[in-house]
């Protein structure tokens, strides 16, 4: 019975669109030593400036307290990479934990000019 009870719990715990026989989204990784530098315009919101040109945005699930004045630490796991939707990150100065939203590309890589 107890067993029967977990697995009738999967398909909340994948999520809805899993539950509807949707793929799962996949989460997008970015490698550490390819950003350059992040902004962060407000407490939810954190811009990955690679140094290719391009930009990847991760808008937080809620609000992390002093993000936006303080700055912000993390731990890439695995170690080069940084992931949406999986790792946390650390504001400076309060050690608030927020979980990282999805990184969506915002702005396409560079191109040479010819």
């Amino acid at each position: 019975m107890r067993t029967l009870a977990l697995v009738s719990a999967l398909p909340l715990a994948l999520g809805a669109t899993a539950a509807l026989g949707q793929p799962a989204a996949k989460s997008i990784c970015i490698r550490t030593v390819d950003i350059d530098h992040t902004k962060t315009p407000d407490d939810r919101t954190i811009l990955f400036s690679m140094k290719n040109g391009s930009v990847y945005q991760s808008t937080l699930p809620t609000a992390c307290p002093q993000l936006q004045f303080n700055g912000f630490s993390y731990e890439a796991t695995p170690p080069d990479q940084l992931c949406g939707n999986l790792q946390t990150i650390r504001v400076v100065r309060t050690g608030s934990v927020c979980l990282l939203g999805p990184l969506v590309q915002i702005t396409p890589k560079s191109t040479p000019n010819p």
